[in-house]
C-alpha cells in the first residue's frame, strides 16, 4: 500500500508542468557590464533593473567586468548556463564593433553563441571641447581652426578600434579635417577628463555623464550627435542640421547566449520592455538624457541589430583605422 501511495504520488509530481515549478525569472539575474561603475551603460542597466525587481520581485545584480573592449564581459556569458540568469549588457562598440574589428582575439563564435534580447536606450553623443586655452568657441570657429592647424587639435577615445574613435574619425574624415588621436583605455570619465583638464583639445562623449561639466564651464559644447538639439545646449547645432547624417546617439542593448531557451528570452524582452514604458523609468532615464527604446520583440531587435552591424562593418571599411591584433 505504502509502496503504491508512493508511485502515485511520484506521478503527481511528474505531471506538473516545469514552468510551474520554476516560473521564470525565480531568482536574481546576473548581469555583467563590460564598462565600470558610473559610466551610461551601467547607469542605463540599473535603472532598468531597479523597474525590474517592481515588476518580477527579482532584480538584477550587476557585475562590472570591464577590459578587452568588452570581450571579458562577453565570454562570460558564453561560458555560463544558458537558462536566463547570466546576461551581459553592452553598446556599439562592445557588442557589434568589436566582433568585427578585433574578430581574431574572439576563440569562439560571437554572432553563434551571443544573441541580442532587446535594446534598452539611447544618449546623445556631444562635441566638447577644452576651455582650457583653446580658442574655439563655437562649431564654426573649430572647424576654421582645425582646418588651418592640421593634426594639431587633440581628440581622445576610450581605445583605439572603439566606437568614439570611429565615430570621431568618420566626422573629420566627412568635414575635412585631421585630428590628433589620444587613445585612453579608461572610459567615458577618463576621455571627459582629459578634455577637462586640456589634455586634448575635443572629445566625443555621452551627454548624460557631461552635462554638468558644461553647465559648470569646464567644458564646452560645439555640436551634438542627436535628432534634434538638446534643451540643454540651445545653442549648439546638430551634426544633422550641418549635412552630416551618418552620426548617431550611444545606444545600450542586452545579450544573452544563444542557447536560451526561446521562451525565457521572449519573458525577459518583455519584462523589460515594460520596465522601459513605465513612468518611473521614463522620468529617470528623463533626468539623465536617455530615451528608451523598447522593442516589441526579440525578432524586432535582431532585426535592427543585424542592420546596425552591417552600418558599422561599412564604416570599418570606409575609415582605415590600423587595429593592432
Amino acid at each position: 500500500m505504502k509502496r503504491m501511495m508512493k508511485m502515485l504520488l511520484l506521478l503527481a509530481l511528474a505531471a506538473v508542468p516545469a514552468h510551474a515549478q520554476d516560473k521564470y525569472p525565480s531568482r536574481s539575474i546576473r548581469v555583467l557590464v563590460p564598462f565600470g561603475a558610473g559610466s551610461a551603460t551601467d547607469i542605463t542597466i540599473r535603472i532598468v533593473g531597479e523597474q525590474f525587481r517592481q515588476l518580477t520581485g527579482h532584480g538584477f545584480v550587476i557585475e562590472n567586468k570591464p577590459g578587452a573592449n568588452g570581450l571579458l564581459a562577453i565570454e562570460e556569458i558564453v561560458k555560463s548556463p544558458a537558462d536566463g540568469y547570466t546576461l551581459q549588457v553592452g553598446n556599439a562598440g562592445t557588442n557589434v564593433l568589436s566582433p568585427i574589428v578585433y574578430k581574431s582575439r574572439f576563440k569562439f563564435d560571437y554572432n553563434g553563441d551571443v544573441t541580442i534580447v532587446t535594446r534598452l536606450g539611447e544618449i546623445p553623443l556631444i562635441l566638447a571641447a577644452t576651455t582650457k586655452g583653446f580658442e574655439p568657441k563655437t562649431y564654426a570657429e573649430f572647424l576654421a581652426y582645425a582646418k588651418a592647424h592640421p593634426g594639431e587639435v587633440r581628440y581622445a577615445s576610450v581605445g583605439t578600434g572603439s566606437n568614439n574613435h570611429y565615430d570621431t574619425e568618420a566626422f573629420a574624415q566627412w568635414a575635412g579635417i585631421k585630428l590628433y588621436h589620444v587613445p585612453n583605455k579608461g572610459g567615458g570619465g577618463a576621455i571627459t577628463n582629459d578634455v577637462v583638464r586640456g589634455d586634448v583639445h575635443v572629445v566625443l562623449v555621452n551627454a548624460a555623464s557631461s552635462a554638468g561639466l558644461a553647465k559648470a564651464g569646464l567644458i564646452r559644447v560645439l555640436a551634438v550627435m542627436s535628432d534634434k538639439r538638446l534643451p540643454d545646449y540651445p545653442d549648439a547645432p546638430t551634426l544633422k542640421e550641418l549635412g552630416y547624417a551618418a552620426g548617431e546617439g550611444l545606444w545600450s542593448a542586452l545579450y544573452a547566449p544563444t542557447r536560451t531557451p526561446r521562451e525565457v528570452l521572449d519573458t525577459l524582452q518583455q519584462t523589460v520592455a515594460r520596465a522601459l514604458k513605465s513612468e518611473a523609468v521614463q522620468t529617470t532615464f528623463g533626468k539623465q538624457m536617455i530615451k528608451a527604446i523598447p522593442d516589441a520583440s526579440v525578432a524586432e531587435a535582431q532585426a535592427w541589430n543585424k542592420h546596425e552591424t552591417a552600418r558599422w562593418k561599412k564604416l570599418t571599411e570606409e575609415v582605415k583605422i590600423d587595429i593592432p591584433q
